[in-house]
C-alpha cells in the first residue's frame, strides 16, 4: 500500500481518466456497431461513433452513479439490509413498505409535518415572490440593487452557515427577529393585537397538526382555551413545538428569489397593449392586474407550483441545522426526507431506507402527475 497520499491521488485520477476513455470508446464503437447492423452508410457510422464518444462521459457517469444506485435502492428496499448487523442479508418482500404505511408513527408524523411545509410554505412563498416580482416591475429607481438583495438568499442558500446566523436571528430572547417585533408593537400599539391574533391562530394550527400527529388533541384544546396570548408574548421560534415549523416556513420565504425572477420574467412578457387598452377604459392598478396579469401569469405560476412542490416534499437543510441537536423538538418538524436521512444514515437500516425513499419517490411522483392533469382547468397558453 502506498504511503503518499498524493501519489494516491495522482493513481486514482489516471485510473479515473483511463476509464472514461476506455469506457467511452467502447461505447462508441457499440453504438457504430449497431449503426452498421442497421445498414447505416459509412458517414453516418462515423458521425454516430463521434457522437456517442463525446457523450459517453456523461452517458457512462449517469449509469454508475444514478441508474446502478437506484437499481440496488430498489432492491434493498424489498431486504433488512443492515450495515451493522453481521447477518446475511434476507429477502422480506413488501415488508419495510408495511411497515412504514401501517405501524411506523414516525414516518405519519414526518408526512404531516412535510405535508404542512407544503401547504402553508408553498403558497406564503409563492405569493411573496408574486408581490416581490410586481413592485419589481414598476421600473423605479435602483431596481437592480433591489433585485440584487431579493435574489441573495438563493445564492447564499441553505448552507450551514447561513442556517446558523437564521438560529441565532430567531431566539425567542435575544433574537434580532424578535428585537425588531417588540420594536414594531412599542411604536405602534395596534400591531400588538395584529400580533397576538396572528400568534394565536399560527398556535391552533400548529397545533392542530400536532394532534393529528400524535393522535391527541390535548395541546389543541390548551391553545383552544387559553385564547389570546399576552401582550408582551412573541413567537418562540426555535423553543416551542407550536413554532419549528413556522420557523422553517419563514426560512423558506426568505429563499423566494428565484420564484420572484419567473414572475418577473412573466411580468414582462405580458404585452403593456393590454394594460394601455385596460387603463383607457378605466381600470385601475389592481383591475388590471386581476384581470390581465394574473391570468397570463399562470404558465409561470404552474411552473413554480411544480418546482415548489417537489423542493417542499424533499425539505432537509432548515430542519438539520435548526433542530437536529434539539430532541424535543425534533419530532414537531422532522420532514420525510430528514426521516430518510436518520434511518439510513443514524440507525443504518439501508433497505429501510430504500422503502422510504422509493416511497416518497412514489408521492412526488403522484402529486406531479395531479397537478399537470388539473392544469387544463386553469393554465392559460393562448399568449404564448
Amino acid at each position: 500500500m502506498l504511503q503518499n497520499p498524493y501519489i494516491s491521488v495522482i493513481i486514482n485520477a489516471i485510473i479515473a481518466i483511463l476509464f472514461i476513455i476506455v469506457s467511452s470508446l467502447a461505447l462508441a464503437s457499440l453504438a457504430r456497431l449497431i449503426a452498421k447492423l442497421f445498414k447505416a452508410t459509412r458517414i453516418q457510422q462515423e458521425n454516430t461513433f463521434a457522437g456517442y464518444l463525446f457523450a459517453s462521459p456523461w452517458i457512462v457517469g449517469f449509469l454508475i452513479f444514478v441508474v446502478v444506485p437506484l437499481g440496488f435502492s430498489l432492491y434493498w428496499s424489498f431486504t433488512d439490509f443492515r450495515i451493522a448487523s453481521k447477518e446475511p442479508i434476507n429477502w422480506i418482500g413488501f415488508d419495510n413498505y408495511i411497515r412504514l404505511l401501517t405501524a411506523d408513527s414516525s414516518f405519519r408524523a414526518s408526512i404531516i409535518n412535510t405535508l404542512y411545509l407544503t401547504f402553508l410554505g408553498l403558497p406564503l412563498e409563492m405569493a411573496v415572490a408574486l408581490f416581490l416580482a410586481v413592485m419589481l416591475n414598476q421600473k423605479m429607481k435602483g431596481e437592480r440593487i433591489f433585485r440584487m438583495a431579493f435574489y441573495l438568499p438563493v445564492i447564499l442558500g441553505f448552507n450551514t452557515a447561513v442556517l446558523l446566523c437564521w438560529r441565532l436571528m430567531l431566539n425567542g430572547g435575544t433574537g434580532i427577529i424578535n428585537q425588531l417585533i417588540r420594536a414594531m408593537v412599542k411604536a405602534v400599539p395596534p400591531i400588538g393585537w395584529v400580533q397576538r391574533v396572528l400568534i394565536y391562530v399560527q398556535e391552533l394550527i400548529s397545533a392542530f397538526f400536532l394532534g393529528i400527529s400524535n393522535q391527541s388533541f390535548t395541546l389543541f384544546n390548551r391553545v383552544l382555551e387559553a385564547g389570546l396570548p399576552a401582550a408582551n408574548r412573541v413567537p418562540l421560534w426555535v423553543e416551542s413545538p407550536l413554532w419549528s415549523k413556522m420557523s422553517v416556513v419563514l426560512l423558506i420565504i426568505w429563499g423566494c428569489g428565484t420564484m420572484m425572477l419567473i414572475f418577473l420574467a412573466g411580468l414582462n412578457n405580458i404585452p403593456k397593449d393590454y394594460h394601455e387598452a385596460a387603463q383607457v377604459d378605466g381600470a385601475g392598478a389592481w383591475r388590471r392586474f386581476w384581470k390581465i396579469s394574473f391570468p397570463l401569469l399562470s404558465p409561470y405560476i404552474f411552473y413554480n407550483l411544480i418546482v415548489g412542490m417537489i423542493a417542499m416534499l424533499q425539505i432537509f437543510e432548515p430542519i438539520f441545522v435548526l433542530y437536529r441537536d434539539n430532541q424535543p423538538l425534533l419530532s414537531s418538524a422532522i420532514s420525510m426526507v430528514y426521516y430518510l436521512w436518520n434511518s439510513t444514515f443514524r440507525q443504518f437500516e439501508i433497505g429501510y431506507g430504500s422503502a422510504i425513499s422509493w416511497l416518497i419517490l412514489i408521492i412526488i411522483l403522484v402529486v406531479t402527475l395531479i397537478q399537470f392533469w388539473m392544469q387544463k382547468r386553469w393554465v392559460n397558453y393562448d399568449l404564448y
